[in-house]
């Protein structure tokens, strides 16, 4: 499948989109792609999963998810309510353990318990091994629970403008690839 063929849908983590960010990137260069709009201030799991949910039944065309952080969590709370719809896979990036930051990060406590049930449409994950809000392991047991392609993104922090992942070309070529296979 093409981008140009599909919806893209993207989900920024905590605090909302900065328009560095790979991912703000990427919904300025695919005309297919858009940002879902959340309350940024006061980050809720229902509320930004009811949010996603409307969005993917708007959509016109296959949907593709791509989660950032709490992006990607709240794609996964997401995930059992959107068997069967539109959405032809998850690229989630950088998934954080809330209980392992939730002391630094405690609005984040709002997406525990992360889900561990099979994802209902294909699904990839990308970590870090040095991210500072997800240990490497939780991100490969995660996947593994999801049933999705685990890809080891190397020494890369969070994968944001902070960790220099502005422009990120590896995480387009990787993303080009999932959507070539569906």
């Amino acid at each position: 499948m093409k981008a140009r063929e599909a919806d893209i849908l993207i989900h920024p983590g905590l605090y909302g989109p900065k328009p560095d960010n790979w991912y703000a990137r990427w919904a300025r260069q695919i005309g297919t792609a858009e940002m879902i709009e959340q309350d940024w201030s006061r980050p809720d799991r229902s509320d930004w999963t009811a949010n996603l949910i409307a969005a993917v039944k708007l959509a016109k065309r296959p949907v593709v998810l791509v989660g950032h952080s709490a992006g990607a969590l709240t794609i996964v709370h997401a995930a059992a309510h959107l068997a069967g719809t539109a959405v032809r896979a998850a690229f989630l990036v950088t998934p954080p353990d809330f209980d392992l930051c939730g002391d630094e990060l405690p609005e984040g406590r709002t997406f525990l318990p992360v889900p561990r049930e099979p994802m209902p449409f294909p699904t990839l994950v990308v970590a870090s091994r040095n991210d500072p809000y997800c240990a490497f392991e939780t991100s490969e047991d995660w996947a593994a629970a999801w049933g999705a392609l685990f890809i080891d993104g190397g020494v890369s922090g969070h994968m944001n403008s902070e960790s220099g992942h502005g422009p990120w070309p590896e995480g387009l070529m990787i993303f080009a690839r999932m959507m070539g296979q569906l």
